[in-house]
């Protein structure tokens, strides 16, 4: 069901393209300097995209979470897309480009400027052309029809109301790319629509309003000043995508500085080697199938990471750091320690929360705690071993330890995950 809908979604992208590069190549391009213009500018933010799937082979999890640093590669090229399906006059003369003249320059300037990328074998996925053309679409055909038969002007005028009107077709544009983002992560993921669809939305609070309002200050500005305005109304946004690039690398430096840290109890003996990592991307995994945002996936992910790291304090090392069978008071002495280590690294105070409630009773810890208990007894039982019998036998002792260290819930979304093959789909060693 989830396949067919991402078919159905290129398909119809496909459908649109098709008759907007027929409907055009048969016609002839309208205003062919003013369509030039806008497919440069649409070209050069695809030259400009940042390709962020690099991480993949390293088996992050945040690399593997719905694209969240991958919703928007290229804001300048979708603001560029945006303005030409919104815009009305050109320097105070009436335009008439129709709606599959739009989707043709929109495709053919796209497939110009990520033609560099193919060559370098990291172009696009599939999802996000189909994404942009049925957006672009989207609003074209909610103001060009309106703007041709000039009852956007005879009812609207260009005072106020117009920008009111702009304003409430970014709203419905922006939810009509939520809804186009979320339906291919959840085909892709297996993660519940709802929260794929809130996070999302959230997204569109980022780089995403920032694309729609350089969108509409651009198509407002060639309105006046004509295609002059283009590159001069560019450059906000461009500024803001150096900003979002800066804050993404600050952001990868930081995780890296963690990972480095959690891995200082494999160093020193005290957990096998990969532990951290494995529980990491596997405690995401889970984060997911049970609905977790972004920023609970963040907190997560840092928590399984450090799980361990009260470990460092104890004089003599746990036995392949197989803290799941340990007395409660051990468990809940390490754990409290680990919060205190990981307060002194500045992470958020989620975080430290979730390490030093790893050893409380399951109904009274944070939904993080239980996942990161879970899943670390889960590699603790497993001990290494990578057979079918080995893993069934770890899930079913969780499921004996139901009644008070793991919650039911937690494991069940780890066993279904698991049965998907989770470890696969995160980089992982294969679990048979």
């Amino acid at each position: 069901m989830r396949g067919a809908v991402v078919w159905t979604v290129r398909g119809a992208a496909g459908v649109l393209t098709l008759a907007g590069l027929g409907h055009t190549l048969w016609y002839g391009v309208v205003e062919p300097g003013t369509a030039l213009a806008f497919g440069a500018l649409i070209a050069c933010g695809e030259l400009a995209r940042r390709d962020t799937r690099d991480r993949r082979a390293d088996g992050d999890p945040r690399a593997v979470r719905d694209g969240a640093e991958e919703r928007q590669p290229a804001p300048l090229g979708s603001a560029g897309a945006l303005a030409y399906a919104l815009l009305g006059p050109n320097a105070a003369q009436s335009t008439h480009h129709g709606v599959l003249q739009i989707v043709a320059v929109v495709v053919a300037a796209a497939l110009a400027g990520i033609v560099p990328h193919i060559a370098r074998g990291r172009g696009p996925a599939a999802d996000h052309l189909a994404r942009r053309v049925l957006t672009v679409a989207f609003a074209a055909v909610c103001f060009q029809p309106l703007y041709n038969s000039g009852r956007l002007e005879h009812g609207i005028g260009q005072g106020p109301y117009l920008v009111l009107f702009l304003l409430f077709l970014l709203g419905l544009t922006a939810l009509c790319d939520a809804v186009l983002a979320a339906a291919p992560a959840d085909a892709r993921t297996g993660r519940p629509y709802g929260p794929l669809l809130r996070d999302e939305l959230r997204a569109q609070l980022g780089i995403g309003s920032a694309i729609c309002a350089t969108g509409v200050v651009m198509a407002l500005g060639v309105a006046v000043a004509g295609l002059w305005a283009l590159p001069v109304f560019c450059l906000p946004l461009l500024l803001t995508q150096l900003s979002f690039h800066r804050i993404t690398a600050i952001r990868t430096t930081y995780r890296q500085t963690i990972t480095s840290l959690a891995r200082a109890t494999e160093i020193a003996g005290c957990t096998r080697p990969g532990h951290s990592r494995r529980v990491a991307v596997l405690s995401c995994a889970v984060g997911r199938e049970l609905g977790l945002s972004e920023r609970e996936l963040t907190v997560l992910e840092y928590a399984a990471l450090m799980h361990d790291i009260g470990q460092l304090s104890l004089v003599d090392p746990v036995r392949a750091g197989a803290t799941a069978g340990l007395p409660a008071a051990e468990a809940r002495r390490i754990a409290v320690l680990g919060g205190e280590v990981a307060r002194q690294t500045g992470v958020p105070a989620e975080v430290a929360v979730v390490v030093e409630r790893q050893a409380d009773p399951y109904r009274d810890q944070p939904v993080a705690a239980r996942i990161v208990r879970a899943v670390n007894a889960y590699d603790d039982l497993l001990g290494g071993t990578r057979h079918p019998g080995g893993s069934l036998a770890a899930l079913e002792q969780l499921r004996l330890g139901t009644g008070r260290d793991y919650q039911p819930e937690v494991v069940e979304c780890l066993a279904r995950v698991l049965a998907r093959g989770g470890r696969d789909r995160v980089g992982q060693v294969p679990l048979g």
